[in-house]
């Protein structure tokens, strides 16, 4: 781990920003595709059936959980490095195909790209910051990443605004400027070091004359019990609330136009402010309190706001009030929230030689969920309603809200190795803490 020193916070820094902007990337590629899939739709002619397919397979969804079945595994048995140094490059691939899509099929094919190149290094993000970052920062570094998925679509919707006169080439832009970041990116990431926790757990594992195979993590995740309430607790926390915020993030203009808010520049900008009010959440929240405060009331708070938020604009009459309240207590509830917390608690629950392949695991379920709903979302929209839908969207929240607060665990202020300990009785000195 980076020395609490200022050259080590430095070089620890460095490393966390760069790391994190798998997660710019992966909200900016939602964004991109929630803004221009009613111009792709009517460009190409498709329905709202095929809308809602390229929706599942994006990374948004399908996409996201092929790549996050095989980057976690990968970045179990080749090291984090070995995922963070590779995936840009598809994802830079797909982004091109986009920007330069001529049909249906195309555009197809280049969103289903940049989706796996998403899921296999946003969990691969996660693992390395929370393992390089020092036990008494480790949510603020954690937190970086939660801050470039929010600062991703509160550009990309901004971008939204200033290139609509220019109608379907304005939205291949957007792509194509997804694909100079991830360029760039790639760039920046070569000098980076693999994560000394995964080394020393390499070899001590070729020390004692251990094979490990491609899916070996992912069996020894699943075949120790131990694992198996922490996956429960986390889908319970992640998965449902993503399969909202997975709806919100690329249906969200038409959850607008069913709640009466039908002008295009009118919804993105109300985006842009959901999305800034996410930045703010996490910096001034999530980063600077989860180190010091209680994590169990620091998340219930953030997910309390977010089914109040939900339930104002899906119930109260529409009109100002309910957007804008709808929009600052989402934007907030998503910084403070449930991915930010999931990112720092799948990190701290589980074993090193696996830690990587529970993140592919959890996030492959919740991008399933998004999937599934996604689907069919477009069509519910339009056949039963907002306020029908409202019963699932609420129920989704309320569940993750309770599971979250219920059961966050005790783990604020110490190593992962000393949590690892703990959990799993290998030697180690294991210190106090609070949650």
């Amino acid at each position: 781990m980076p020395v609490p020193t200022a050259a080590g916070r430095t070089t620890g820094w460095k490393a966390t920003i760069a790391v994190a902007m798998s997660n710019y990337i992966e909200a900016g590629a939602i964004i991109a595709i929630a803004t221009s899939l009613t111009a792709w739709q009517t460009h190409f002619g498709f329905d709202d059936a095929l809308a809602g397919l390229l929706a599942a397979l994006s990374a948004n969804a399908f996409g996201a959980a092929v790549g996050a079945a095989i980057g976690g595994p990968l970045c179990d048995h080749y090291g984090r490095k070995f995922i963070y140094t590779y995936d840009l490059l598809l994802f830079l691939l797909g982004a091109v195909v986009v920007t330069f899509a001529g049909s249906f099929p195309m555009l197809l094919v280049g969103v289903v790209l940049m989706g796996i190149a998403v899921g296999a290094g946003v969990p691969a993000s996660w693992t390395y910051i929370a393992e390089e970052a020092p036990a008494h920062e480790r949510a603020k570094h954690v937190g970086t990443a939660q801050l470039a998925w929010s600062v991703g679509p509160m550009i990309g919707f901004a971008l939204a605004v200033l290139v609509e006169p220019l109608g379907l080439l304005g939205n291949r832009l957007i792509f194509l400027h997804l694909g100079v970041v991830a360029a760039v990116t790639w760039w920046v990431r070569r000098g980076l070091a693999e994560s000394r926790l995964w080394k020393d757990g390499k070899d001590a594992a070729q020390a004692a004359g251990e094979r490990r195979s491609f899916f070996s993590g992912v069996v020894a995740l699943l075949r120790d019990r131990r694992n198996l309430v922490p996956l429960a607790f986390l889908f319970g926390v992640y998965a449902l609330w993503n399969t909202v915020a997975g709806q919100a993030g690329i249906f969200q203009p038409r959850v607008y136009d069913a709640a009466g808010l039908t002008d295009v520049t009118e919804q993105n900008l109300l985006q842009v402010l959901v999305w800034g009010c996410t930045v703010a959440g996490t910096w001034f929240g999530f980063m600077r309190y989860a180190d010091r405060v209680s994590r169990r009331w620091l998340y219930c708070g953030g997910a309390a706001l977010g089914v109040v938020a939900w339930a104002v604009l899906i119930y109260a009459p529409p009109g100002t009030f309910s957007l804008f309240f709808f929009a600052v207590g989402w934007g907030v509830s998503a910084g403070l929230g449930a991915q930010a917390f999931y990112g720092l608690w799948t990190a701290e629950l589980f074993a090193t030689r696996y830690r990587a392949s529970a993140q592919g695991v959890l996030f492959l379920l919740a991008r399933v969920m998004v999937g599934l709903l996604s689907s069919v979302f477009p069509v519910l929209l339009t056949t039963i309603g907002l306020h029908s839908l409202g019963y699932l969207i609420l129920g989704l929240l309320g569940a993750a809200l309770l599971i979250g607060t219920i059961w966050a665990p005790n783990t604020r202020g110490r190593s992962l190795e000393d949590i690892e300990a703990e959990r799993y009785g290998t030697p180690a000195t294991v210190s106090g803490a609070q949650r």
